[in-house]
C-alpha cells in the first residue's frame, strides 16, 4: 500500500533538507533517512523509488528548480517542499491531492518551460545546472562542448558489467541473462564488457552468484586493459577501493603471480572480501595502508611489474551517478587532490622494476587533475617514459581506441562514449 501523496512529499521536503546540507555523500543521508523514517511511516518499494528520484532530479537541476521556486504561489511551505513538488517523479496530477489549486496551476506552468527558450528568460546556470566555478572550468576544456556534457550529466548512467573469462564468455552470459528476461549486449569498446539494458535486480541470480559477472562500467574495464597484466607477474592495484579493478586484473592474469591490492581504507577493501570469494582468484592480496610511504610498500620498491594508480580525486566524472558531488566539490578540493595524485603517484612508481608499467587514472573531468599531474609526473621523473594509450587498446582488443583517445592520454566524456568520466595516462619505466 503506498503512503497519501502529502505524506510522502512532506517525506520528500525533509530528506532534501538534509541532503542540500551537503555534509555528506547525498546515498548515505537518504539511507539513514529512509532507515529513520520506516520507525513513523509504512514507506512501500514504490513510495522508497518515488523519494529517491525525487532527490536525484533536484541534485541534477538545483539551479533550475531553485529558479521556479521563486515564482511559487503564496502558502506553498519551504523551500524544501517545492523543490520537491518540482522534482515528484509522478505524472501530473498524482500530487493533487497535497497541493491548492494555486500549486498546481504553478506546478503545471513550470512543467511547460522549455529552458532553453529565449522567452523563458534564463541563465546559461540555469540551464547547465553547474557550480559557475565548474562550468567555467570545463568550458575552458570542451568549449560549446560543454551543452552535450551537461545534458548527458542530466541522464541517469548505464548499468554496465564485466564477464569473468574464468568463469564464462560474454556471449555466454549473455544467453543466461536473456534466459531470465535480461537484454544486454556487449559494450562498444571493452571486450569483457556487456551494457544491460534497463536496472534488473541480478545479485540474486546465478550467474551473478558464481562469479560470471561484475559490476564495472566500461570505462574503469578500460583502465584495466590498459595495465595488461600477464600471468605469473607481480601486479598492485594502489588505491583498490572495493576492488572492481582488481578483480579484472585478476583474470588477465589467469589467477596466477601475485595481485596486491592497497588501500588506506581497511572499510573500502572489506566490500572486496565477497566479491573476490565469487570471483575465484586466488593471487589476490589486500591491504591496508597508512599512506604511500608505508613499509609494506617500500618492501616492494623494484620489485613489480605493473602498478595501477585509480587516484583519490574530485569524482566529476560520475556525475550521473553522484550528482551531489558537484555542489560538494569546489576549486579548493580539486587543488587538494591534485597535490595528493601527484604524491601517491611518485610513492607508486617507486614499486616499478625496469621495464615496469605505470597506469595514472581518475574519474574527473577536471585536467588539474589529470592531464597537469601527468605532466608534472613526467618533467619530474626522465627514467618514464610515456606510452600511448590508443596502442595498447588496439593490441587489447578495443574497437575504434582512436575516439577514447587525447594525444597520448585515454580520455572518456559521458556524452561521447556513454561511460563515465575518466583519464588514464601509461608511462614504462626504462631504468
Amino acid at each position: 500500500m503506498s503512503m497519501h501523496p502529502k505524506e510522502l512529499l512532506d517525506l520528500c521536503a525533509q530528506a532534501l533538507e538534509l541532503t542540500l546540507k551537503f555534509e555528506q555523500p547525498a546515498d548515505a543521508v537518504l539511507a539513514k533517512f529512509l532507515q529513520q523514517s520506516r520507525k513513523k511511516h509504512a514507506i512501500g518499494a514504490r513510495d522508497r523509488s518515488m523519494l529517491t528520484e525525487t532527490l536525484y532530479v533536484v541534485l541534477r537541476k538545483k539551479f533550475l528548480l531553485e529558479a521556479f521556486c521563486l515564482s511559487a504561489p503564496k502558502g506553498s511551505g519551504s523551500k524544501f517542499r517545492r523543490l520537491a513538488m518540482l522534482a515528484f517523479p509522478a505524472p501530473m496530477g498524482f500530487l493533487d491531492p497535497a497541493l491548492s489549486p494555486a500549486e498546481r496551476d504553478w506546478l503545471k506552468a513550470c512543467k511547460a518551460v522549455d529552458p532553453y527558450a529565449p522567452e523563458a528568460g534564463l541563465m546559461d546556470r540555469h540551464r547547465h545546472n553547474l557550480p559557475d566555478w565548474l562550468a567555467s572550468a570545463l568550458r575552458e576544456q570542451l568549449g560549446e562542448g560543454l551543452w552535450p556534457l551537461a545534458n548527458s550529466l542530466d541522464s541517469q548512467a548505464p548499468l554496465d558489467l564485466r564477464a569473468n573469462l574464468l568463469v564464462a564468455k560474454p556471449a555466454e552470459v549473455i544467453a543466461e541473462l536473456a534466459a531470465h528476461g535480461i537484454v544486454t549486449a556487449a559494450t562498444p569498446y571493452s571486450p569483457w564488457g556487456l551494457r544491460v539494458q534497463g536496472k534488473p535486480s541480478l545479485h540474486k541470480l546465478d550467474v551473478f552468484e558464481r562469479g560470471a559477472v561484475e559490476v564495472q562500467d566500461e570505462g574503469s574495464q578500460l583502465l584495466a586493459l590498459l595495465v595488461d597484466a600477464k600471468r605469473g607477474e607481480m601486479v598492485v592495484d594502489f588505491c583498490a577501493g572495493a576492488g572492481g579493478k582488481t578483480l579484472a586484473l585478476g583474470a588477465c592474469m589467469r589467477n596466477t603471480g601475485r595481485l596486491y591490492a592497497f588501500d588506506t581504507s581497511a572499510h573500502r577493501l572489506d566490500a572486496l572480501k565477497p566479491r573476490l570469494a565469487r570471483s575465484g582468484l586466488s593471487n589476490v592480496f589486500s591491504a591496508a595502508i597508512a599512506h604511500e610511504r608505508d613499509e609494506r610498500v617500500k618492501r616492494l620498491y623494484g620489485k613489480i611489474d605493473r602498478v595501477l594508480v585509480d587516484a583519490p580525486c574530485s569524482g566529476l566524472g560520475t556525475l550521473r551517478r553522484h550528482p551531489d558531488l558537484k555542489w560538494r566539490q569546489t576549486p579548493q578540493t580539486v587543488a587538494a587532490f591534485a597535490k595528493q595524485q601527484l604524491a601517491i603517484l611518485e610513492g607508486a612508481a617507486r614499486m616499478l622494476k625496469p621495464g615496469g608499467r605505470l597506469v595514472y587514472a581518475t574519474c574527473s573531468l577536471l585536467s588539474e587533475e589529470n592531464e597537469a599531474v601527468a605532466l608534472e609526473f613526467t618533467s619530474r621523473h626522465r627514467s618514464f617514459a610515456q606510452l600511448a594509450a590508443q596502442d595498447i587498446l588496439s593490441t587489447q582488443g578495443t574497437s575504434n581506441a582512436q575516439v577514447l583517445c587525447t594525444g597520448h592520454h585515454l580520455r572518456l566524456w559521458p556524452h561521447l562514449h556513454q561511460t563515465d568520466g575518466f583519464f588514464a595516462a601509461v608511462w614504462t619505466r626504462s631504468e
